[in-house]
């Protein structure tokens, strides 16, 4: 399917305080995909945001001196240097294996928990539809798994009260989001300016030296590759640079969804 980029919205900018949830299979997806907004969205709008990284992250080398207890306490460390680069304190390590992850029910019950105790206005996710990406990529399945499992999380189980009734003795109660965003998609309906944020990205992204190395390495390889494609991306919607996400809205009637929500952008 082609993308028209014509009919993208920005997505606009909100003018009260509100908690952002972002969910991702591994350390490192944050960065790749997201981290431009999320800078955006605390700098410029005063959000608050959770990161949630699910899987320990210890299948991601294939170096036979390093131990996987030595990489997972590695790429921890890398995650909360990454959060810090955009302004991220609060990050909650689920430590499901990497590299096997399925969306099961006890993953859905800790994120339906973290929604409901953070009464998130906004949930973060990766595409759970997304398999192919163009001709060079097949989608990693705990990405997949990460996200269905998120976007179950927020709905129906967040919100509805007789799911998950564990959580109630435990004082979290019903939470209704307001909306949900989700990246590496193939059917975006919305896009982020991130060109304030950009180098705040990329100190992000470029604190994962175990998974894209570090100076030259990284400036000729991963970081050369995510600033070209988010400037990109940006002139397909008139910026310098974006993200992009498919977006659903639940906090009020789609007819008075985003002002000129029918007309395209430009």
């Amino acid at each position: 399917m082609t993308i028209d980029y014509s009919q993208l919205k920005p997505v606009p900018p909100r003018d009260e305080p509100y908690h952002i949830v972002v969910t991702a299979a591994h350390h490192d997806d944050i960065e790749f995909g997201v981290a431009g907004s999320v800078s955006r969205w605390i700098r410029a709008e005063g959000a608050s945001v959770t990161y949630v990284i699910i899987t320990d992250g210890g299948s991601g080398s294939n170096d036979p001196a390093i131990t996987r207890q030595q990489l997972v306490a590695k790429r921890r460390a890398e995650q909360i240097q990454a959060a810090a680069e955009v302004g991220v304190t609060d990050l909650r390590f689920l430590d499901y294996p990497d590299g096997t992850l399925q969306a099961t029910l006890e993953l859905r019950r800790d994120l339906t928990r973290i929604i409901r105790e953070t009464k998130a206005y906004r949930v973060v996710c990766q595409d759970p539809a997304t398999i192919f990406v163009r001709e060079h990529y097949i989608n990693h399945p705990d990405h997949r798994a990460a996200g269905e499992a998120t976007l179950y999380a927020a709905f129906p189980s967040a919100e509805t009260r007789p799911i998950f009734p564990e959580l109630l003795a435990e004082g979290y109660e019903p939470h209704k989001i307001g909306e949900l965003f989700m990246c590496l998609t193939m059917n975006p309906t919305h896009f982020v300016d991130i060109s304030c944020a950009l180098e705040q990205k990329m100190a992000a992204l470029g604190a994962h030296v175990s998974q894209i190395g570090a100076g030259e390495d990284f400036n000729n390889g991963a970081g050369k590759w995510v600033r070209q494609g988010n400037h990109e991306g940006g002139k397909l919607v008139g910026v310098d640079y974006a993200e992009f996400f498919k977006v659903m809205k639940f906090d009020q009637p789609r007819e008075n969804w985003f002002e000129d929500e029918d007309k395209p952008a430009g």
